[in-house]
């Protein structure tokens, strides 16, 4: 039973009828992903921790996050990844194989996919907002559209 609910529901998604506990089992999935996705993961790992076959949890998965495990577990990856690049301390290298890809060139393909750069152009991007945002704070700031004003005396 889901935590926190006392009564049973019963989850529709495009006419497929989930029943509280196989619900549950998927969220359960879905966490140990967010928990372990700089770890090697494999869809059956995954399944298994959903108590379901693979193809029964990618369907039902799919159905419900309407995205694919994998799909899921990329833009996780990704996310982390962007974070880490943005504070600049780590090599490129280190941020890939941290947050779980095997293959640097699989990861900077993917990257630039999804984001439109290059690891290193948006890491280079990040340095310099953050630049821009300690030179002149006041230009930064999202939806501010306040200038100082300067008194003459």
């Amino acid at each position: 039973m889901i935590s926190g609910c006392s009564e049973v529901y019963v989850f529709n998604f495009n006419m497929t009828t989930l029943s509280p506990d196989i619900y549950e089992r998927l969220v359960n999935a879905k966490v140990f992903i967010d928990d372990h996705f700089e770890e090697s993961l494999h869809l059956a790992t995954i399944s298994l921790r959903a108590n379901m076959s693979v193809f029964h949890f990618h369907r039902l998965f799919t159905k419900v996050y309407r995205i694919t495990p994998h799909q899921y577990l990329t833009k996780k990856r990704l996310g982390k990844a962007r974070q880490l690049l943005s504070t600049g301390s780590l090599n490129i290298s280190v941020v890939c194989t941290d947050i779980g890809f095997e293959s640097h060139g699989s990861f900077s393909t993917l990257f630039k996919k999804y984001q439109g750069l290059s690891p290193q152009s948006y890491r280079d991007n990040a340095l310099q907002k953050q630049q821009r945002a300690t030179a002149n704070p006041l230009q930064v700031i999202p939806n501010c559209f306040l200038t100082p004003e300067i008194s003459k005396k």
